[in-house]
């Protein structure tokens, strides 16, 4: 079993920034691939980004590409999510997930954390 705990949103203005943080528990974090989605009032919950257990590999939804940077400091067992140039459509509710493999699929990802919501005012 993996618990996550997301942290680090809030209320900002366009064009502002904000860092995600999901602490993580266990000694084998190294072992999952992450990723963050989010989830906007009446839609479906969306890929947002992901790494690889060792952070050598990323990937990202075109819609973030440039914007957002996924990173993890496996010796603190956390994950982040840096956002940068933020828009008013990234306002949502972020989750942190683990997996198996990297991938963009959230029916692959295992374990989930509540979530914390990010609101970006134009």
């Amino acid at each position: 079993q993996v618990q996550l705990v997301e942290s680090g949103g809030g209320l900002v203005q366009a064009g502002g920034s904000l860092r995600l943080s999901c602490a993580a528990s266990g000694r084998t974090f190294s072992r999952y691939a992450m990723g963050w989605f989010r989830q906007a009032p009446g839609k479906e919950r969306e890929f947002v980004a992901a790494i690889s257990g060792f952070g050598g590999t990323t990937i990202y939804a075109d819609s973030v590409k440039g914007r957002f940077t996924i990173s993890r400091d496996n010796a603190k067992n956390t994950l982040y999510l840096q956002m940068n140039s933020l828009k008013p459509e990234d306002t949502a509710v972020y989750y942190c997930a683990a997996s198996t493999i990297v991938t963009k699929q959230r029916a692959v990802y295992d374990y989930w954390g509540q979530g914390t919501q990010v609101t970006v005012s134009s």
